[in-house]
């Protein structure tokens, strides 16, 4: 028999944990959910941009890359660090229900839901949420950073495996449409992984806004922003949109498009562990993360243990508390009172931690801080799948940290033939229901899943951090951050490490399925710790050892003390980190 040695040392040289290694750089770094993306980034970076320029570059050839998943006329909210002025600030990169909406319609002619297709459009913000960051905090023109999506588009890409998977996945809805099978089932037959994919129409669409903004480029680099613009919200573009959707019945028009500008905003915080964590407003449901961790304690949670069975069941129910006051609280704050001052208080945190037992679940959704607890009835079944979204982290040579989360799928409206654009459709995200904080109304704003965040412990570290998922989101995100914070690991085994995911409140898309108790594990979970969970009342389901259910959230860690960044590049997913 050959000398086997069960445990020498030089075995154990560079193991981590983690399947990846951590990636680290001292100049700059990226991490995003498809590696093109993450490579359109970095070669702006070493090109001369900042974090913004980079993060641009990579958001918007997600929307190329992740077609599936992401549109360049989607939504796109940003949260970002602004070294210069030591300021966080928002972008909310989502567009309003345009002003002809019919909330009646939908009851009359769709039994109180939004359809699929034109109707459930609203206003694309991705195009000028991007401007307006690369405006405000950028270096570069919109044709430097759409460089890499406009050549991705107009010359494709190889087919990944996930892509070709999920337009399989979604094959007959792509059908429904000639002008979306012509481009996501090219030849009338669904793509090939290694096959190039092509995307002519949206080539010529970015290209278009920078030839205008090249046009305009001798008045000025905000005259050049200024008409890559207008490009897409009063030429061109904005007509081709306004004639579809008059000839098609939309209620989409070219002033809709012309009056919508994304606004600056500040962030939302709280406090965990020393460190602030920063997040967008109740427009999208970033506000959860915060609350959850207003419920949580660091010191308790590290005795309990990364993911027993304690562990896993008080993060459990902190977050359904958190869910229960976006269902009652969250909606665009123009049109409803979200009162977010007492929703991030610790007073009110002690006040709803009391609800938790640690001997229990939670039969459902818990009531919410005003104490009502109308719920649908369940529907049964297994949980959607997410219409998705995508993710980009940067962070610069200056200290700049960008953080984005661009999004919208392509098989459940309408592609604008000739433009290579599916317009928003999150208005899946609202419901008919007048009485509910996130209901359909003319130019209020749907409740957005998409929330990117930002963590900065002062004078040490800065951590961008964000993932696809729908309402897993934040899900994912508390644990990957709660994985660095509280248990110190390095951010590649932070994104890598089993998740759980509860499903034990009404879902943000469209039909808005409610499934009280579920709660979804990894199988890299101890099946003891599910048993233990499942006597505690959870109603417990397995999911493989890494599914991209459980989301894909990238990271990076800017540590001011030693200069070093280390990224997390989650690979549930296409996901990769790229750095110097």
């Amino acid at each position: 028999m050959p000398n086997i040695v069960l445990d020498d040392p030089a075995d154990r040289v560079g193991v981590t944990g983690a399947h990846r290694p951590s990636l680290r750089g001292t100049r700059h770094m990226v991490a995003a959910c498809h590696y093109g993306a993450a490579h359109a980034a970095f070669a702006i970076l070493e090109a001369g941009g900042n974090a913004v320029d980079a993060g641009i570059a990579g958001g918007i050839a997600l929307g190329v890359l992740q077609c599936d998943l992401v549109n360049v006329a989607g939504v796109a909210p940003i949260i970002l660090y602004d070294a210069a002025s030591a300021k966080v600030h928002t972008i909310s990169g989502l567009g309003p229900w345009p002003r002809r909406t019919d909330a009646e319609r939908f009851r009359r002619e769709h039994g109180g839901h939004v359809p699929h297709g034109l109707l459930r459009s609203i206003v694309p913000a991705a195009p000028d949420a991007w401007i307006t960051a690369l405006r405000r905090f950028g270096t570069l023109s919109f044709g430097e950073v759409a460089a890499s999506a406009t050549r991705f588009a107009r010359d494709g890409f190889p087919m990944y495996a996930m892509l070709a998977d999920m337009i399989a996945l979604h094959e007959a809805e792509y059908r429904r449409w000639p002008s979306n099978a012509e481009v996501f089932l090219p030849n009338g037959r669904l793509p090939r992984a290694g096959e190039v994919f092509v995307q002519a129409d949206l080539g010529r669409t970015l290209q278009y806004m920078a030839d205008e903004e090249t046009a305009a480029a001798s008045r000025g680099r905000d005259a050049g922003l200024a008409a890559a613009r207008d490009a897409f919200y009063r030429g061109d573009i904005a007509a081709a949109i306004d004639r579809f959707n008059r000839k098609n019945d939309g209620w989409l028009r070219a002033d809709d498009l012309a009056g919508f500008h994304a606004e600056i905003e500040d962030p939302v915080s709280v406090e965990f562990a020393g460190t602030r964590v920063y997040a967008c407003g109740p427009w999208c449901q970033g506000p959860v993360l915060p609350q959850a961790l207003n419920l949580l304690d660091a010191g308790a949670l590290a005795a309990l243990g990364h993911n027993s069975t304690d562990y896993i069941h008080a993060v459990t129910e902190a977050l359904k508390l958190a869910f229960a006051d976006r269902e009652r609280y969250y909606g665009d704050p123009r049109f409803v009172e979200v009162p977010l001052d007492r929703l991030l208080s610790p007073a009110y945190a002690a006040e709803r931690r009391r609800l938790i037992r640690p001997d229990r679940a939670a039969p459902g959704m818990p009531p919410a801080g005003d104490g009502s607890a109308a719920v649908p009835a369940s529907a049964g079944g297994e949980p959607a799948a997410p219409h998705d979204t995508s993710y980009i982290a940067v962070v610069d040579r200056h200290g700049n940290v960008f953080s984005a989360t661009p999004s919208d799928s392509s098989f459940d409206t309408v592609l604008i033939p000739g433009t290579g654009l599916c317009i928003s459709s999150r208005g899946s995200q609202s419901w008919v229901d007048p009485a509910h904080p996130s209901s359909v109304a003319p130019g209020k704003r749907p409740r957005l899943t998409p929330a990117p965040a930002l963590a900065i412990k002062p004078g040490e570290w800065a951590m961008p951090f964000g993932t696809p998922g729908g309402d897993v989101q934040a899900q994912a995100m508390l644990q990957v951050f709660l994985n660095t914070v509280v248990f110190g690991m390095e951010p590649q085994l932070a994104v890598e490490a089993p998740r759980f995911a509860s499903y034990s409140f009404p879902d943000s898309f469209e039909p808005h399925g409610y499934l009280p108790g579920r709660l979804h594990l990894e199988d890299r979970i101890a099946p003891a710790t599910g048993a233990a969970l499942a006597e505690r009342g959870h109603d417990v389901r397995w999911w493989p050892a890494t599914t991209w259910r459980a989301g894909a959230v990238c990271t990076i860690v800017a540590d001011g003390r030693s200069g070093t960044m280390t990224a997390g590049a989650d690979p549930r997913r296409a996901s990769y980190a790229v750095g110097w």
